[in-house]
């Protein structure tokens, strides 16, 4: 067997599965680097909140790291625990119309995820893949800046708009699907009285047996994070979302971000049917409160041409998803803690850089293909409360995305 290349990988983007990638290199000891196309870690919004599924990224971390995912959750004095949330809502009475079975998850601030997952990275900013050249010892990788770079691998972690998975599979295949629903989002900041009268105080979601409207909420900070406690005011941080059906051109997104929070409070007003309490945390959404939207897509993972080991797809590049399930992070580090385990296998000479590449993507485009249109179908379950069964993919226990390749 041929001695393993010596050559970088080149990992492209610097998301939180981009990272949890350059962990789990640098713990077994493997070459990398990393290319991020923001100036910086703070350069653009990173999200909300999300739930971990910690045992792919206790894999990718060392131990100092890991054991700081405690620090970062919504609400620190939270342990790690299967009881979170309600269970899916009928959002007419706020109370829980089926059970979602729980699995051992933190619900952590996603912005303080990608700096824990950035420490001692040497991240390089500013650098946009434009396209790549395969050369005799890997591959070469050309910026937008002009500057190349050699390496033994690609990997694209460059996000569900990934311009390397479209150069792998061309624009056609590679461009995005949309799914036939809408979605805003708002930060909102509530009392702690407020917050205790709605029916959970980390995470809930439901939708209304009568209009089809999906809302999602979970806390982001406690005022112990934010820094209020010790004020006059104390306050908690949380999402609030809402979707709907594109069913007809009554149902397009508004054009002004005060027409689309109009549309937000016309969706739980008294006529809609909102129980009361869910209503009053609508309609006390400060008029020039930003509202976020979020475009719902998917790319159902295929297969593609990986120049004998040499590129691939991680993370939102190779599976891109919705969100109803809350499976996409988790998937990508999955996906992080298996090629890091393949590379090894290929860095300590018991396989060519192909056979693990090949072992990698044989696994995680079934999984990452499986997980696409489950979500895709949560997102569309989520709207028909009526038709919402237990077997439904929005009300199924997720499957432990942690299997090996």
């Amino acid at each position: 067997m041929s001695e393993p290349c010596q050559l970088p990988v080149i990992i492209a983007g610097a998301g939180i599965v981009g990272l949890a990638l350059a962990q789990a290199l640098k713990k077994s000891g493997a070459p990398f680097c990393i290319y991020e196309r923001d100036q910086n870690l703070h350069a653009r919004f990173s999200g909300w909140g999300l739930s971990v599924n910690s045992e792919a990224l206790r894999h990718c971390l060392p131990n100092s790291l890991f054991d700081r995912l405690d620090s970062i959750q919504v609400d620190p004095r939270q342990r790690p625990t299967s009881d979170i949330g309600t269970g899916f809502l009928n959002l007419e009475t706020a109370q829980p119309w089926l059970t979602i079975p729980s699995s051992l998850r933190r619900r952590v601030d996603r912005g303080r995820l990608r700096e824990l997952l950035a420490t001692d990275i040497d991240v390089k900013w500013t650098k946009r893949v434009v396209s790549f050249k395969l050369t005799d010892s890997g591959v070469s990788v050309c910026f937008s800046d002009g500057t190349k770079v050699e390496g033994s691998v690609l990997v694209a972690a460059d996000g569900s708009g990934s311009r390397v998975r479209r150069l792998l599979v061309g624009d056609r295949v590679g461009r995005l699907n949309p799914v036939p629903a809408h979605y805003l989002a708002v930060t909102v900041r509530l009392t702690e009285d407020t917050l205790n009268q709605l029916p959970h105080p980390v995470i809930f979601q439901g939708s209304h047996p009568a209009t089809g409207y999906y809302m999602f909420f979970s806390t982001l900070s406690t005022p112990e994070v934010n820094g209020s406690r010790r004020t006059s005011n104390p306050y908690y941080e949380a999402q609030l979302d809402v979707s709907w059906l594109s069913e007809g051109p009554e149902d397009v997104v508004p054009r002004t971000n005060a027409a689309r929070l109009a549309r937000i409070k016309h969706m739980a007003a008294k006529d809609t049917g909102f129980h009361i309490t869910l209503r009053k945390v609508i309609d006390d959404i400060p008029d020039d409160t930003q509202v976020s939207i979020v475009r719902l897509a998917d790319w159902p993972t295929t297969s593609w041409d990986g120049f004998g080991g040499r590129v691939t797809l991680l993370g939102d590049a190779a599976h891109p998803m919705t969100m109803y399930r809350g499976e996409a992070a988790n998937q990508g580090f999955t996906d992080a803690k298996n090629l890091a385990q393949q590379l090894a296998l290929w860095h300590g000479g018991s396989k060519t850089r192909q056979e693990a590449l090949t072992a990698y993507e044989t696994e995680m485009a079934q999984r990452g293909r499986e997980a696409v249109l489950l979500s895709r179908q949560a997102c569309l379950d989520a709207h028909n409360l009526h038709k919402l069964t237990p077997n439904s993919p929005l009300i199924g226990k997720r499957n432990s995305p942690t299997r090996p390749c």
